[in-house]
Order: C-alpha cells, then structure tokens, then sequence
C-alpha cells in the first residue's frame, strides 16, 4: 500500500500509526493473503491476513461499548444493556461506519474476491473494521482504542437514538424512572402537559416529568419536547433519571468519604 493512501486512511480513522506493517494486515483480507502465498518460490512463508485482528477487535469493541452502556444508563437492567450493545456491535450498524470511513477503498482483496465485489461485501468491511480496531488497541493502546469506538460507533448513534426519542424498546426511560421510584421508596411519577404549540400535522409537544421527594413540599422535575407526547415523556424522564443517578453517586461519595459515619446511623 502506498505512503500516501495510509495517511489517508489515517486522516480518516483520527489515529497515526507507530507501526505501519499492522494497519496494513488489518487491510488484508485472507483472499489475499493466500494468493501471495501462492506465488511464492522457493523458501514457503506465511503472509498475514487480518482475520486474528478481527477476533481481538471484536473483543475490544465488545468490551468498550459494554464499559459506556453501563456508565450511560445505570438504570438500565442487563437484559435491556444486552439488546442495545447487541445493536451497537451488529453488522447492520457496523456497516455504515464503515461506509463513512471508506474502508473499501484501502483493502488489500485477491484478484478473486475484487471480481466479487469485495469491497462492498457488508461481511468483508465489517471484519476489516474490527481489524483496524484491534490494530489501533496493540498500536496504541486501550484508552485510544476506547476513543475510536465511542467517536465513530457508539456514541454517534446514540444521540441519533436519543434526537428520535428511541427506536429500541431498550430506551425506555418511563419505566426505568418508574422502578428507579419504587426502589427509593418514592411515589410514581407524573407527567403533566405544559405545552403544545404549531399546526396539527407537526405538532411540537412540552412535558414535564415530576417526582414528588419525601419531602413532600418539594419534587424533581424534568421538562422536555417532542414530536409526540410519548418522546417528550420518555426524553423528561431520561432527565430524571440522570438527576436521580447524580443525586445517588453524591450520596456515595458523601457516605465513603474519610470520616463519614456509616450509612444508616
């Protein structure tokens, strides 16, 4: 591959590489690979493909967007932690980074898979992803890794997630908020209309989400719009519900700093 494709590529992806013989492996698809093999004369060596990177990159992705969805949505039980990750790793949305990025341009495919159209084959940019992926994890190490997948994986397509009001049943925030009550020995929340407001074909809607605290003279509130009441419901009690995580992780640090008395006396 030439110097000047590299640095392309490298623009792209956001990283620079110390070590320019693994980002290239992680280009070469086994097609490949297995045609120099074949070419050889002489002193028979191995040339590497990508397919070990895509294991270890699969790993790290899994790993990485496991780590963000348990810090993001606290709340969230495992089954509805799993469904999400389950999108965010899937080859449906796994494909479209990769399309942004243009991985297809710089693959290194055999004569037989070019012909094939390999570089637009979903399974052959998926894997490659992966690959750089575990390329930038042994070039750079974890952290720089973990920042490539949140820019260009994870937490792009959950803000698209959240500016639609959550195409998974996984956000549902209502409920979440709802259990999140009762386990604090709360009442249930409420969600009150406060406005509405344009013509009735594109409706702008404002809710608010309240949750009276044991005090009863004083409630949290969250206030949101929407399309539909039901995303501007979901999107108060999203706000809620990072309220209510932040009141708690204070409330952690308060009772495990030195000198703090144990919690309930």
């Amino acid at each position: 591959m030439k110097e000047r494709e590299i640095t392309a590529l490298e623009e792209g992806l956001g990283y620079y590489f110390k070590n320019r013989a693994i980002i290239e492996q992680a280009l070469t698809h086994s097609s490949q690979a297995r045609e120099l093999e074949s070419q050889q004369t002489g002193e028979k060596f191995r040339v590497n493909d990508n397919e070990q990177l895509e294991f270890l990159g699969d790993s790290v992705l899994a790993l990485v967007t496991s780590e963000e969805l348990f810090q993001r949505f606290p709340h969230f039980r495992e089954g509805e932690l799993s469904k999400l990750r389950a999108h965010l790793v899937s080859e449906r949305h796994l494909i479209q980074v990769a399309q942004q990025l243009e991985l297809g341009d710089y693959l290194r495919l055999g004569r037989g898979e070019e012909k094939s159209g390999g570089r637009g084959k979903t399974a052959v940019l998926v894997d490659a992803l992966e690959a750089i992926l575990a390329a930038i994890y042994l070039d750079g190490g974890f952290e720089v890794a973990r920042g490539f997948v949140l820019r260009n994986i994870v937490s792009p397509e959950l803000e698209r997630m959240e500016q639609q009001g959550g195409t998974l049943p996984v956000t549902d925030f209502k409920s979440a908020l709802q259990e999140t009550a009762q386990s604090m020995g709360l009442a249930q929340p409420a969600y009150v209309m406060i406005h509405e407001s344009g013509p009735e074909h594109h409706k702008t809607f404002t809710v608010e989400a309240r949750l009276n605290t044991k005090n009863e003279n004083t409630a949290w509130v969250g206030r949101a719009q929407g399309s539909t009441k039901k995303n501007a419901e979901q999107d108060a009690a999203r706000q809620l519900l990072a309220h209510l995580a932040s009141q708690l992780k204070g409330a952690d640090a308060k009772t495990s700093a030195p000198g703090s008395p144990p919690a309930g006396k």
